[in-house]
Parts: C-alpha cells; sequence; structure tokens
C-alpha cells in the first residue's frame, strides 16, 4: 500500500501500529509545541501521542467495528481498562469519550491487567476491548492494545491499516464538537472478581490444593502497575505460605518490573552493595536477598522455598527470580525458561504429546530443542503475542476441521485454504472469520491438546485457560497473562521439589534446559523508516552481515518471517545459529539480536559489534530530543566519571537516559560514576 499524505505532505505509513497497538511518549494538546496541528500531525512530526490521538484511535476504532444482525452501529460494548500511569485521568477519559462519542456504550473496569480486558469482553459477549497502557515503557509514554470480538484476539496488520485509513479520513475538529452518545458503565468489581475466580480455578492455575504452595516464601513486585494489590492477594488466596508486596505505587517500571532484568540470567550479592550497582535500588532484588538470607537455612533443607514475582506494568508479562541459599545469589527466569518448565508439567500429565510449542525468535534456540525432546512440535514465529496467538487459532482451526463432519470434497477444500494460511501468513482476522464461520458445523471440543505453551523470552507465556460463561458454558481462551504464568510455573516447581533434594531442585529450575548463546545489542534515538526492507539501509546491513558472517567462518541465507516481513534474519550453521535485526514495534530503537550455541559466543560477538557500530553510524536521528541530549550526556562523562544526580540533563529525562544508554553499551557504572565503554569511546569519536 502506498504511503498516504496529510495537509503537511509528510509521507504517513499504511500503518501507524507497531507491534502492539500504539505507543509514544506523551503530550497534551495544549502543550505549545502542539499547537495549529492535529493529533496526526503531531503523532507522525513530533512522535507524541496526545489526549487528542487517544479519542481520535478510540473513536475510529468503534466506527470501524464490523456490523452484525445484532448490532448497530450505535450500541456496541467496548470494554476499557488501563494501567496507574495517567493518575489525572486525562488520557483515559479521552478514550472512555472517543468510545462514546462514536455511540459505543463504555463497560469501564478502571486499573487493571491487560489480559482481564479481553477475558471480561468475551464473558460479557462486548464488542472490543481496549487496554491504555505502554506496558513495560517508561512513565512518561502510554499507548493503546485493542482486542477483538473473534476470541479476544488481537488485530493484523491489514486490520491496523483499514484503521489507520480510518483515522486519516477523520476531521477532528467535528470529533472535538460531537456531543456524547453512548453510555457508560461501573463494571470494575464484577471483573476483578473474574479475574479472581479464573485465575484461582484450578484448571487455569495448575494448583491442585491450597496446601501445594504452603512452603513457598514469596516476593510479588508488580512494577507499580495493573496487578498491585491483585496479584499478591491472589497468591495469598491460592495458599502460598508468605506473600511481600513491593512497589506498589510510584513510577511504573522504574527500578521495578520485568525490562530491568531483561538479558540478566543471575544476579549476585554485589550487583545490590552500592549506589550505581545495577539492581542498588531495585526493591524486589533486595528484598529477596534479605528474605532469603534471614531463610537461608530453612532454603537448604527444603524446608522453604524463596522465589519472587516480577511483572511489568500492565501485567502480561513475568519473568521469576529464585533465590539460591546454597551460592546466596538470585536466578532470573526469563519467558523461555518458565514456559519450558511449565511444558515439562504439562507433559508429565500426558496431555499434550506431539502439540505445539511456540515461541519467538528472539527465545533461545535450546528452548526450541528441549522443547522437541519432550514430544513437542515446535513453532516459530516473529516477534509478538499477537502472532503466537494467531498460531494458535490457526491450530485451532485445522483441529475444527479434523472434526467437524462435513463432505470429503468441502474438507478438502477448507484444508486447501488454511496450509497457505499457515505458510505463508495471515494479514486480516477477516481470513479466520471466513474460516471459522465455513466449519461452523463442527462441535466444541477437542480430543487433543493443540498448545503445550506459547511463549515469548520477554516473559508473555501463553497456555490454555477456561472460561466460564453467564450461560454456563465453558469456552478454551488464549493471552498474554502474566499472573496465570506465575501461578502455573509455581504450581510446576512445587511439584518438582516434592521429588528432589534442594540442591537438586534449585538446579532443575535455574537452568531447565541447556542454555544457549543469546545476546541483544540496541540503538535508540533512530530513524526507524530508514530500516525496511530493500531500503538502502537493509541493503547495507545485509551486506555486512553476511560478510562478517563469511569472514567467522559461517555461511548463511536469509529466512523470510511474512508476519514481519522488514526483519532481516539470516541463518547461520544450518539453523543452528540465527542473527536477525529488526525495528522496535514499542519504542524507538533497533536491536541486532544474537542467538546460537555456547560455543557460537565469541563469533557472534564480532558479528554483532560491527553491525551494531553500523546502525549507529547509519540510523541515528540528529533531529531527535533525546539524542541531543545523549550526546551532551556522553560529552560531560568522556572528560571524568559523573554520578546520576551531577549529568546535566532534564530532571524528568535523566533516568530514562542513562538507562537507555546503558542498555546501548555506551556507559557503564562504577563507584566513581558513570564511565564509557570502549563502544561509547568509539561513538562519541565517529
Amino acid at each position: 500500500m502506498k504511503p498516504k499524505t496529510i495537509s503537511t505532505q509528510i509521507p504517513v505509513p499504511s500503518r501507524l501500529q507497531g507491534t502492539d497497538g500504539v505507543r509514544r511518549e506523551i503530550k497534551l494538546a495544549k502543550d505549545s509545541e502542539c499547537k495549529g496541528q492535529t493529533p496526526i500531525q503531531v503523532f507522525l512530526e513530533k512522535g507524541w501521542i496526545t489526549e487528542e490521538f487517544m479519542e481520535l484511535y478510540a473513536y475510529c476504532y468503534v466506527k470501524n467495528q464490523p456490523r452484525n444482525k445484532s448490532t448497530s452501529s450505535n450500541n456496541k460494548t467496548i470494554v476499557i481498562g488501563w494501567d496507574p500511569r495517567d493518575p489525572s485521568g486525562v488520557f483515559t477519559e479521552a478514550v472512555v469519550r472517543g468510545v462514546r462519542k462514536a455511540g459505543g456504550k463504555a463497560l469501564v473496569l478502571g486499573v487493571v491487567p491487560t489480559p482481564l480486558v479481553p477475558l471480561f469482553m468475551l464473558h460479557e459477549g462486548a464488542d472490543g476491548g481496549i487496554m491504555v497502557t505502554a506496558s513495560h515503557n517508561p512513565k512518561d509514554q502510554n499507548g493503546i492494545k485493542l482486542f477483538l470480538p473473534f476470541h479476544g484476539v488481537k488485530p493484523l496488520p491489514a486490520d491496523d491499516a483499514e484503521l489507520t485509513q480510518n483515522l486519516l479520513k477523520q476531521n477532528f475538529v467535528a470529533i472535538k464538537k460531537a456531543s456524547i452518545k453512548g453510555g457508560k458503565t461501573d463494571c470494575r468489581q464484577k471483573a476483578l472478581e473474574l479475574f479472581r475466580h479464573f485465575s484461582l480455578l484450578p484448571e487455569n492455575s495448575w494448583i491442585e490444593s491450597r496446601a501445594t504452595l504452603k512452603n513457598l516464601t514469596l516476593v510479588v513486585d508488580p512494577a507499580c502497575g495493573s496487578l498491585a494489590g491483585i496479584a499478591a492477594q491472589i497468591f495469598r488466596e491460592a495458599g502460598v505460605g508468605k506473600v511481600y508486596e513491593v512497589n506498589k505505587s510510584g513510577a511504573v517500571n522504574l527500578r521495578s518490573g520485568v525490562a530491568d532484568l531483561e538479558g540478566c540470567p543471575r544476579i549476585t550479592a554485589d550487583m545490590i552493595l552500592k549506589p550505581g550497582s545495577r539492581f542498588h535500588r531495585h526493591k524486589a532484588v533486595v528484598k529477596l536477598f534479605e528474605i532469603g538470607r534471614a531463610n537461608q537455612e530453612s532454603a537448604k533443607s527444603g524446608k522453604k522455598r524463596i522465589a519472587a514475582a516480577i511483572f511489568d506494568a500492565d501485567g502480561d508479562r513475568f519473568f521469576r527470580l529464585e533465590y539460591d541459599p546454597f551460592q546466596d545469589t538470585l536466578w532470573v527466569l526469563s519467558g523461555d525458561e518458565t514456559a519450558i518448565l511449565q511444558a515439562r508439567h504439562l507433559v508429565y500429565h500426558n496431555k499434550h504429546s506431539g502439540s505445539l510449542y511456540i515461541n519467538t525468535v528472539e527465545s533461545d534456540l535450546n528452548a526450541s530443542t528441549s522443547a522437541k525432546s519432550m514430544g513437542l512440535s515446535p513453532l516459530l514465529t516473529a516477534v509478538g503475542d499477537k502472532w503466537i496467538l494467531l498460531k494458535i487459532r490457526l491450530a485451532l482451526l485445522e483441529q475444527k476441521l479434523v472434526t467437524a463432519k462435513l463432505a470429503k470434497k468441502k474438507s478438502t477444500q477448507l484444508k486447501n485454504k488454511i496450509k497457505p494460511l499457515q505458510k505463508n501468513g495471515v494479514t486480516s482476522v477477516n481470513a479466520l472469520l471466513d474460516l471459522d464461520a465455513l466449519i461452523s458445523e463442527a462441535p466444541d471440543t477437542t480430543k487433543n491438546e493443540v498448545l503445550t505453551v506459547g511463549s515469548e523470552e520477554t516473559g508473555h507465556n501463553i497456555t490454555t485457560g477456561y472460561l466460564t460463561l453467564p450461560n454456563k458454558k465453558k469456552m478454551q481462551v488464549y493471552s498474554g497473562n502474566g499472573l496465570k504464568s506465575a501461578l502455573n510455573t509455581f504450581a510446576a516447581t512445587e511439584q518438582l521439589a516434592l521429588t528432589l533434594p534442594p540442591e537438586k531442585y534449585i538446579r532443575s529450575i535455574r537452568q531447565p534446559f541447556p542454555p544457549g548463546f543469546k545476546s541483544t545489542l540496541y540503538t535508540y534515538y533512530i530513524r526507524q523508516d530508514l530500516f525496511c526492507r530493500d531500503s538502502q539501509v537493509w541493503a547495507k546491513v545485509k551486506r555486512l552481515l553476511l560478510q562478517t558472517a563469511k569472514q567467522n567462518g559461517y555461511s548463511g541465507k536469509t529466512r523470510n518471517f511474512p508476519d514481519d516481513p522488514d526483519m532481516l534474519y539470516i541463518s547461520l550453521a544450518e539453523g543452528k545459529v540465527g542473527v536477525f535485526v529488526r525495528n522496535s514495534g514499542t519504542e524507538n530503537k533497533i536491536s541486532v539480536n544474537l542467538r546460537g550455541r555456547k560455543s557460537d559466543a565469541s563469533k557472534l560477538k564480532k558479528i554483532g559489534l560491527e553491525i551494531h557500530k553500523l546502525l549507529f553510524s547509519l540510523l541515528k536521528d540528529p533531529d531527535n530530543a533525546l539524542y541531543k541530549m545523549e550526546l551532551y550526556a556522553l560529552s560531560q562523562i568522556a572528560s571524568q566519571p559523573v554520578t546520576d544526580e551531577k549529568l546535566e540533563v532534564k530532571n524528568q529525562y535523566r533516568l530514562r537516559l542513562i538507562d537507555e544508554m546503558k542498555k546501548q553499551n555506551l556507559i557503564q557504572s562504577s563507584p566513581e560514576g558513570n564511565r564509557l565503554t570502549p563502544l561509547g569511546k568509539w561513538y562519541i569519536l565517529h
């Protein structure tokens, strides 16, 4: 699709959305820097999301919903939830207003975890769902995730493109003046009770009795987000021996939550000791060491297990921390490790032989190998839990076709429709709706489980959930659900603890599969539009990647992922090694991702460094305000170490900038303050 233009003639992409909806740094429409511009212009030209954009987006989402026989355009019900990053309510109220101006009835949940929005939507038979959140992003950003009534799936690229075109056609001045048409109902308590019941149901939690988790002492970190107060209470009701909650309120995702743990498989005591240490001010990490040491002997004897459940601000991601009393250290279990632990538990109960283990290209390649050794069927997807959900839905449709009593000719025709979708990808949910309608005669039962686990390394784990509808009918539901993943993981490992000596238990869960080599190199504050399939930058990166791979003894070939055509994925060593470069769909950054065997580490680091430097050279955006701050901050650090507090940067950006410079490996902490890394020294000279 050709880019559209708006009145300023700036190019507009076919989709405004990224990996999961829209997400940007927030600005108020009344800000002087936004004056005289439409919400779309501010979004595109400035890279900001205003409350007016949110109102417009919600309005168009309702108007863009397909009409059906039972629902007119003026009585669609839309479930709306949000995380706590907007205490003023300016942005969340704008979303509710947009829904109601479009004629929709707003079922308002307030501050709730993301998975509750599609769950409540399906329970109530609503026409759509909106979650106002920027997920794991910093507090100065916000956004919108959307859910569709077809099994709670997320919009696919063609759906996003259709919504984008609808947005571009609107006259916001007229919408701003429009009157409220739809109603509004506070459904918070009803929704929270549904979430509690769903979470504690044994077939969803996998917890057989309240005694299952009695020996577990748990630190809960909701990242000052949607699960604050909710997760801790559900853990208590599930029978966890002792529960300590930290980071209940404050700035979301700041020195809390899963994002701080990414790329760190182990946390040692020296990482919390001194100011400037990576986890010195991470409350969950500090608290877990404190509790672990106080109960070290009980943990060594196996009487207690000390762990933490770490979430992100909107509650769809989960990492586990495990205190090791034998080494006085913490083991970090990402989505890969927790998924394998869950899979092993399910396979042990003989329910899932041959079923799917789905993960994304970000995962450790050895996770899939481990799943295959359990008798599962590994399947690799592009980044984003919506692609995992899509693969699940296609597999369920295929199974439904097998159980349907259809004429042989029709059955063959439908199989021939499903196969190309599985191979070439699906761009619109309408394709799934059409297929589902054609095989509607099938009984709504399944003989064998289709899915074991769907997993993202970043902490989205998806397993089958069971929802009881008001008519008492049960339906299978699938979504990234941090709390369900946590309950499932702890239920799985407590079963292990009953059969293994304490030290062997720790070894079995800290690395549930032999880890490969995994590294991700980030570049922030960039021109993301320059890196797309077959662009000049894309071609240069591909050329250098293949060249450096060859210099290091690899032969490589490009692997295409229809779900993410702009990702550059080079498969090396006959698929045992992968290097891929992709724009983030949630932040202004690009990453070089290195995946392989431990023996490939040194070679992959060399390849990664060359590509990383090239991206710094080609993509940094000189007009980006944070890029300018980054250069100024680095110039201060170049001459001498500088502490966080003494770095001359605007207060509201200081912590974010320091964190993102560290993620780019430009600076590192030292007792004296922040220092340049070798890459940082190279960067300021080029």
